[in-house]
């Protein structure tokens, strides 16, 4: 019985998020499925991978992080960029 309610809450979670996710704008969608299939990226590849512009791309994640989607973490090779990635991906 417990688990059939995990699974079940589970299910209502990935609902929610495909809930959240639809109601983003066009920009961030495909950011988001650009991070979700290749992992972490700095915003000038997110930009170069979507061919959107930097200023979109910034607005994208701002609403990504916004959601609560989205991990910033620090880069090592440039400490001027950021990496960003999903929560909960799966790489």
């Amino acid at each position: 019985m417990q688990k059939e309610e995990f699974v079940r809450a589970e299910g209502e979670d990935e609902a929610s998020k495909r809930e959240r996710i639809a109601q983003l704008s066009p920009s961030a969608k495909l950011v988001y499925k650009v991070l979700e299939y290749s992992g972490f990226l700095t915003q000038k590849e997110i930009a170069k991978e979507t061919y959107l512009p930097q200023r979109t791309v910034r607005y994208a994640l701002d609403r990504l992080k916004g959601e609560g989607m989205l991990i910033e973490k620090f880069y090592f090779k440039d400490a001027r960029q950021s990496l960003y990635g999903l929560k909960n991906a799966q790489h």
